[in-house]
């Protein structure tokens, strides 16, 4: 079934997907095409169950979201690769993979870490106790009730049925290839420095690790090539989701702080 869908500063655009209603209040997505860009509207609820939130390590409940982003349709890889702070991207069932957290080190804090830490430590959701509240799909739930992924949820290749799970926000698409795609960072040797959190690199922190590469491994922000075009995709091992973009990103994407 086909229907027009109008989001603001674009014309009518033409439906292209709609995911069936299965996560709590009921998942609601539109992917279409204008003037060269796809576009998403999404309320941001997953098209699978989720995890009970909140739970103890998330005191967050889920909200609906009112997303409206679109990327390019043909996106260009530069040289420079431009860090991801928020959103780096988004499922295909109009969930955001936000890879990274807001908490840095923060020894007077009462878990070592808070908004307000070391910026040059920044906590690694995978290396945290209790990961930060993580359901069964890699996900939770930010302070403004945004749910999101911080890497692979297997309702994600359900939904696909291939390997693409997503687009990033400079319009690349995001794959999930296990076994197929091996990350090139890996965790640092040794003793954290003087000045930082005691301890040896154990993964608790994202600059515990290194991006070393190598032969058949993807790029610094987990880039490659699949069918001959340039993917990003998101592995079992750190970094799990990109933390870099080499694409233009879009505008889009900055209104979508951390939340």
């Amino acid at each position: 079934m086909s229907k027009a869908l109008k989001l603001v500063g674009f014309a009518t655009i033409s439906f292209a997907l709609a995911l069936p209603a299965r996560g709590a209040g009921g998942n609601k997505v539109d992917i279409s095409t204008v003037n060269g860009k796809r576009c998403f509207s999404a309320n941001g609820l997953p098209d699978h169950p989720t995890g009970k939130f909140p739970n103890r390590g998330n005191p967050n409940a889920i909200q609906e979201q009112d997303i409206n982003i679109c990327v390019t349709l043909k996106p260009k890889r530069g040289t420079v690769p431009t860090q991801i702070k928020g959103t780096m991207g988004i499922a295909i069932n109009g969930v955001p993979f936000r890879p990274n957290t807001a908490g840095f080190w923060d020894p007077s804090a009462r878990h070592d870490h808070s908004r307000r830490g070391n910026k040059n430590w920044s906590l690694e959701i995978f290396g945290a106790p209790g990961k930060l509240g993580l359901d069964s799909h890699n996900a939770h739930v930010g302070r403004g009730g945004m749910y999101h992924y911080h890497g692979i949820a297997q309702g994600l290749m359900r939904t696909s049925g291939t390997s693409l799970v997503g687009y990033a926000g400079d319009g690349f698409e995001i794959h999930y290839r296990p076994g197929k795609k091996k990350s090139g960072w890996r965790l640092r040797k040794g003793m954290r420095p003087l000045g930082g959190p005691p301890g040896i690199y154990d993964g608790l922190y994202n600059e515990d690790y290194e991006y070393v590469g190598g032969e058949n491994t993807l790029d610094r922000c987990n880039g490659g090539h699949t069918g001959g075009d340039y993917a990003y995709f998101i592995t079992d091992n750190y970094p799990f989701v990109p933390r870099c973009l080499y694409g233009e990103i879009s505008s889009d994407f900055n209104r979508m702080v951390h939340r």
